[in-house]
């Protein structure tokens, strides 16, 4: 199959992707060490594509990812990059039951797939590898830091032997070579030394007058306006304690932990990646497997509680070849880790403290998608025609499985929904209301 990487938006690939496309045509089992958000996926999907053969209806490649937002992300930019290709994400907190009906309705030719739901849908025989020629195994440190090798060597057995594997993993490790068990592999290495500060993000220490570090924390975000920030915290309750400050405070906050349902998680991330909030509360969850473009900073309100908690942390900005900014905020007891290794600069508050910045925009659910036979060209036309918005109005489309989501100015969004209530959308009733 072609792909086009046009429809990503994306004019030329960096230099870890070349190499990766132009090593897949000489050695067809691979492992590519990268840090997070150097473009690992479109490195192996381009190799996955090419692959491909369009003549054949059934499994040709397997990806296995440690987290269900992963699968999902990483089956979206596959479907951008080629529309053709029969795809599905399979994840637990759903029923297995209805991946399966999908599954018989779809008949993917790929499947993204946690390993637990994978090794479910093989041992069911909801799915038959007999003609799978590619195995990926995507962040595989994570995988196995989530005790995932078991059922990772399991699915392995249960495949025929592919005619390829990719293994991409943000650090090197001997267990790699041990788990890939193959002699003909080729390393490609774009790591990077984890005792050093990425080049391209430039480091500031805020200090707290108070043990208590939200109202700095306030005033931090309030300073960097517009500007979309990650704030990190330690546990869970502490993403709901810092969130509801800052909405009580007048910030456009999302918030973001394991405790979640999985839909309100799919919910969150999409309102901060079209722009609906312009900062995400979260614990480290977020900062593996997380594929969001354009986060300007990442705020360390809790301490990162090691290293690598720390590097996986500031990852979630600086992506590509962008510059990003990352904060640690201490309060009148804390220090500076030893693992940080330059001299953050201090940051000092301007003696007036702006006011909070609403966000631009604003997310609608709707309440059919891609099963509904509904795209994101549909629902362009919808609000443009029914809604009487503009396409300036309108910002980014998402369209999963079951509903979708679509990034409207804030000040329109209460006229559309008067406008669009018990409209339908290409001939179907559904619901439209405010995400929030």
């Amino acid at each position: 199959m072609k792909y086009d990487l046009s429809r990503l938006g994306i004019d030329a690939l960096n230099a870890m992707q070349q190499e990766t496309v132009q090593q897949y045509r000489r050695h067809r089992h691979l492992v590519l060490l990268s840090p997070t958000g150097s473009g690992k996926t479109l490195a192996y999907l381009l190799p996955l594509v090419s692959q491909l053969d369009a003549a054949v209806e059934e499994l040709q490649a397997v990806v296995l990812v440690p987290s269900r937002e992963l699968a999902v992300q990483t089956c979206d930019t596959l479907r951008q990059l080629c529309p053709e290709c029969r795809c599905m994400a399979c994840y637990g907190g759903r029923a297995a039951m209805e991946e399966h009906k999908t599954i018989r309705g779809l008949r993917p030719q790929v499947v993204i797939a946690t390993p637990g739901r994978m090794m479910d849908h093989l041992q069911k025989e909801n799915l038959w590898p007999g003609k799978v020629r590619m195995l990926v195994i995507d962040e595989f440190d994570k995988s196995l830091e989530m005790g995932f090798r078991q059922q990772m060597s399991s699915i392995m057995e249960m495949l025929p032997q592919p005619e390829s594997f990719i293994l991409l993993s943000a650090t090197d490790d001997p267990s790699i070579t041990a788990f890939v068990g193959k002699e003909d592999f080729y390393k490609i290495d774009y790591s990077v030394d984890p005792t050093d500060d990425l080049d391209r993000i430039s480091m500031y220490e805020v200090f707290s007058p108070v043990k208590d570090k939200l109202q700095t924390l306030l005033e931090l975000l309030c300073t960097l306006g517009d500007e979309t920030s990650i704030v990190f915290v330690n546990y869970r309750e502490s993403v709901e304690r810092v969130g509801r400050f800052l909405v009580d405070n007048g910030v456009s906050v999302a918030m973001y932990h394991g405790s979640m349902e999985q839909r309100d998680r799919e919910k969150t991330i999409y309102r901060f990646a079209n722009g609906s909030c312009r900062v995400l509360v979260s614990t480290d969850l977020a900062a593996r497997g997380l594929d969001i473009d354009d986060v300007d900073n990442v705020i360390h309100y809790h301490l990162p509680l090691d290293e690598k908690a720390y590097i996986h942390r500031n990852g979630r900005t600086a992506r590509w070849d962008a510059h990003g900014h990352s904060y640690m905020i201490l309060g009148p007891e804390e220090f500076r880790p030893e693992y940080v290794s330059s001299s953050p600069q201090r940051f000092n508050m301007p003696q007036r403290i702006p006011a909070p910045l609403p966000a631009r925009w604003a997310t609608l659910y709707i309440g059919k998608g891609k099963k509904d036979k509904i795209n994101k060209i549909d629902v362009v036309g919808f609000l443009s025609k029914v809604g009487g918005l503009t396409r300036e109005q309108i910002g980014r489309v998402d369209v999963l499985p079951g509903w979708g989501y679509a990034a409207v100015e804030r000040a329109e969004m209460p006229h559309l929904l008067k406008r669009i209530k018990g409209q339908k959308i290409k001939g179907v009733k559904t619901i439209f209301a405010l995400a929030e």
